[in-house]
């Protein structure tokens, strides 16, 4: 029958009488195998040496016993030291167990310390208020819209923009937002200047009308009014220790420490600022508006501008420069709104509020300096980098630091924003002495245009 496998085909049976026969040999082999054993361990005589006695004839020579006995011995060893290996890595396998056992515990800990804090954080906004004033609450909680989702914003609710510390000085927010609804705000621009200095900025906004100064008068005409000095009456000079413009004037003359001591006196050294270019550290706005095409240089930035009269002497030239100042010990944003010019009350460390790549044209003098502390120095200067346009102008006028900061923190932090230098110069600060080793340098910097 070929094609089908033998082992597929049906079998005789076997014959139970055979088996029976062949299960008994097995059986008898068993015992007398045990009876052998049994009578060579069990008498002394019949040791492994006198085995070996008999067998040394039979098929061992010495140095074959002794080579086995070696090998017996040597492999005794090796599966010794392999159960001590075994037995180590046993135990470190158990340590693992255990480690990973208190890992995944810990694991389990972190996602649940994360869950708990991101559901405390949707309502932490709201409730970190709780025990506001309803008025402070109302000022900096997010405010449902009334149509509902709107795709621009990417939300139905939106949040009172505030600066970040606000949040955390809550006496000082509570302050700051205590007056009656509808009425006279209270005199507060000192505290309020302060608050903006520790991070609150910017402040909330208020439902409350700031003082009007009695016997108001208006502003002297353009031209003009860049280089006069207006009447006592434009301002409210409660928050200030002058209370008059001639005060400011003449504590040019007082020993004491003022910002920006004599930079109300519009026709003492004010009148001359940037009128011309002693080839050093002092420059002339001609020449620095000579390295681009005329009329291309329209609109800029005075970061710390003082009394406003860099943003007066490009007002002459069709410039038109917003001006960032505070009020300290004096009314500087009142000063440069009354010149004819347009003040911005915010502090250095504020993001510039203007969009990327539209300025022709940032100015600082003395402001950008040592002082400030060198990241956030950093971000300014690429802050600054950002608003500009490609082409546009860096000047960076008197940055004062000590002579072994120069090379070593502030030309490499210049050049690593990416600034191009088109004109430079450096000159040590002597009006205290050599030993200080104090410099000046100034600079006009372009943004690259590629």
């Amino acid at each position: 029958m070929g094609g089908v496998d033998d082992e597929y085909l049906p079998r005789k049976p076997r014959c139970p009488h055979n088996q029976t026969k062949y299960k008994l040999k097995i059986l008898v082999l068993i015992i007398c195998t045990n009876l052998l054993t049994f009578y060579f361990f069990s008498d002394p005589s019949n040791s492994l040496l006198s085995i070996s006695k008999h067998t040394q004839n039979v098929s061992l020579s010495g140095s074959d016993y002794n080579s086995l006995v070696d090998e017996f011995n040597a492999t005794r060893r090796e599966l010794s030291a392999s159960r001590a290996q075994a037995i180590e890595l046993e135990q470190k396998l158990r340590s693992n167990n255990k480690l990973v056992e208190t890992l995944l515990l810990e694991l389990s800990k972190l996602n649940q310390a994360i869950n708990q804090t991101s559901e405390n954080t949707k309502s932490s906004y709201d409730d970190i208020h709780d025990d506001l004033s309803n008025e402070a609450r109302l000022s900096i909680s997010r405010q449902k819209l009334p149509l509902g989702f709107a795709p621009r914003f990417g939300s139905d609710e939106l949040y009172p923009p505030v600066g970040g510390a606000c949040f955390k000085y809550k006496d000082e927010l509570e302050k700051y937002m205590s007056y009656n609804v509808g009425e006279e705000c209270p005199m507060d621009d000192g505290f309020a200047q302060k608050f903006m200095l520790q991070g609150c900025e910017p402040l909330p906004r208020r439902r409350c009308h700031p003082k009007s100064p009695v016997g108001y008068v208006g502003p002297n005409p353009l031209p003009d009014s860049l280089w006069m000095t207006p009447p006592d009456t434009s301002i409210i000079w409660d928050p200030y220790p002058c209370k008059n413009y001639t005060c400011l004037v003449e504590r040019k003359k007082q020993k004491a420490f003022y910002d920006c001591k004599d930079c109300f006196d519009l026709q003492g050294r004010e009148k001359s600022r940037w009128l011309y270019d002693n080839g050093a550290l002092d420059w002339g706005i001609d020449n620095v508006l000579s390295v681009k095409p005329q009329g291309t240089i329209r609109i800029g930035l005075d970061i710390g501008g003082g009394s406003g009269t860099f943003a007066a002497r490009m007002k002459e030239k069709n410039i038109t420069i917003i001006t960032t100042s505070m009020n300290f010990d004096a009314p500087f944003n009142s000063f440069i709104a009354s010149r004819g010019l347009i003040p911005m009350h915010m502090s250095v460390f504020h993001r510039l509020p203007f969009f990327e790549n539209t300025l022709d044209i940032v100015h600082s003098m003395h402001v950008l300096s040592n002082w400030m502390p060198e990241f956030m120095l950093e971000f300014t200067l690429y802050d600054i980098y950002r608003v500009l346009r490609p082409g546009g102008l860096f000047w960076l006028d008197r940055f004062f630091c000590l002579g072994s900061q120069l090379n070593s923190t502030y030309v490499p932090m210049i050049d690593n924003v990416g600034f191009k230098k088109l004109r430079w110069y450096t000159g040590m600060k002597t009006d205290k002495g050599i030993d200080r080793n104090e410099w000046y340098f100034s600079a006009l910097l372009e943004k690259p245009t590629t």
